[in-house]
């Protein structure tokens, strides 16, 4: 019995964190410029500065392609690993093709994606795709949704990134209740 109370304590307490309501304020702009790496400063209270971006299409569950200017970008998920679907170098991992399907679900009708970089992170990873937390136009942090909903594990890379408490409540969420790869049995007990 005292299991269960904790466990439930557990998802609870995590629920509580993942789905409080954000205290970030957004600023974006429509046109597709230079990606916006400042902090613009609205009273006392610091805005990151999200730039919007035609979406081209859904790569895997933690790549994104969009459009710069004319230019195509693809975009890697800040603080997500979703299991691969197409790298050529490596097999199809358990959950690749599920992620990949859910992010195209979570981005359904959408003809943009705001991104927001981490100066922590570095602008680029080792194979030259932009480094970005991905938002939708209604604010919707994607990797976090991914990371909530089951389909991508909570990573990081080297340094702590700006939304890393939130990810890895959001992953104790997910596994706690059992969504996606955390279902019992499922592609995470296998690691």
């Amino acid at each position: 019995m005292t299991f269960i109370r904790r466990s439930f304590f557990v998802i609870i307490l995590a629920a509580t964190f993942v789905f409080v309501a954000d205290h970030r304020t957004f600023v974006t702009t429509t046109s597709p410029t230079k990606l916006a790496t400042s902090l613009v400063s609205s009273s006392s209270v610091p805005v990151i500065k999200l730039v919007a971006y035609p979406l081209e299409r859904v790569v895997d569950g933690d790549t994104i392609l969009i459009l710069d200017s004319g230019k195509k970008e693809y975009v890697r998920m800040v603080g997500i690993n979703a299991p691969e679907s197409v790298d050529p170098r490596k097999p199809v991992e358990c959950f690749g093709k599920e992620a990949s399907a859910h992010l195209k679900d979570l981005l359904a009708g959408q003809t943009g994606v705001n991104l927001e970089v981490d100066p922590s992170q570095g602008t680029r990873d080792k194979y030259g795709r932009l480094l970005a937390y991905v938002f939708r136009a209604d604010g919707l942090d994607l990797g976090k949704q991914m990371i909530v909903d089951g389909y991508a594990y909570e990573y990081t890379y080297n340094l702590p990134y700006k939304y890393q408490a939130e990810y890895k409540t959001a992953q104790s969420l997910a596994r706690a209740t059992g969504r996606g790869l955390w279902k019992n049995g499922g592609c995470a007990s296998k690691k």
